[in-house]
């Protein structure tokens, strides 16, 4: 069974999906104008069945999860908060999985609290040390929320443009119309420092000791393979890299079943 619910955080509604039961598993989102939980991760917990007890959340400044008043988002409030929903669910222990900006937050989540992290799975991760901003990811940050807009977004985040269609581009623009005035104060300009503020450390990613597996499409613009996952190799303790050919910054979308698998078998207790 799946649900929409709104639950108190420090003071502040977070907006999530909650599906099955067993095991829990945190599914963060990106950062892309218009996403949610919900719809970054539905048909993923669909894939995943009612076995496994998933958390999707709306982070600070996205869908029904406002930003806290005087905050710009960030990487220390998206950690931050996602322990505190956790808590606040009652979960002690659960594996995390997080798309781009939110597999930075993953990565981070397990680095602060190893006693309640079980396992990673990062999909398109930022958070790599030394990786710039592309031309791409920076394009997306700046989007319009109108049609052109959506559509040039998602024209960036798949390599198969035929996920591209007008359906699509309507409902991510009215999303992202609908988030606009909360998004305009997560990524001004000038926006390298943003992706600075989602870097994690050497340090930092040394002392991750859980199992970390790296999932990432080989045409992804956005985060690019060879600046955002591979060098996260040299810095993670226990960590395996799943490539996808034929894949841009979206695998969940672009190869849902294989993904549903991988996951799946990834996150399967021992």
């Amino acid at each position: 069974m799946t649900a929409l619910r709104t639950v108190p955080v420090d003071g502040l509604p977070v907006h999530l999906l909650e599906s099955g039961a067993g095991p829990a598993v945190l599914m963060l989102h990106g950062s892309g104008p218009g996403t949610t939980g919900s719809g970054a991760w539905a048909s993923t917990a669909q894939a995943l069945g009612t076995s496994w007890h998933v958390v999707a959340p709306d982070q600070a400044g996205f869908g029904g999860t406002p930003v806290p008043a005087g905050s710009r988002g960030g990487l220390r409030l998206w950690t931050e908060q996602a322990a505190g929903l956790m808590d606040a669910l009652g979960v002690e222990r659960y594996a995390v999985v997080g798309h781009s900006m939110g597999g930075a937050v993953a990565l981070a989540l397990a680095a602060a609290r190893p006693e309640r992290v079980t396992r990673v799975v990062a999909v398109s991760t930022m958070g790599a040390p030394e990786a710039p901003l592309s031309t791409d990811l920076d394009a997306v940050w700046a989007a319009p929320a109108d049609s052109l807009g959506a559509r040039d977004m998602l024209s960036r985040l798949f390599l198969d443009q035929a996920l591209v269609t007008d359906a699509a581009v309507e409902a991510r623009a009215a999303a992202m119309r609908d988030g606009a005035a909360a998004y305009a104060s997560l990524f001004p300009p000038p926006r390298a420092r943003w992706v600075d503020d989602l870097t994690l450390s050497a340090q930092t990613l040394a002392g991750i000791r859980v199992p970390v597996l790296l999932v990432h499409g080989a045409q992804d613009r956005l985060t690019p393979l060879d600046t955002a996952a591979r060098p996260l190799l040299e810095h993670l303790t226990d960590v395996r890299l799943h490539v996808f050919g034929r894949c841009g910054h979206v695998p969940a979308i672009e190869h849902p079943r294989e993904f549903g698998r991988l996951l799946s078998c990834f996150l399967h207790p021992d």
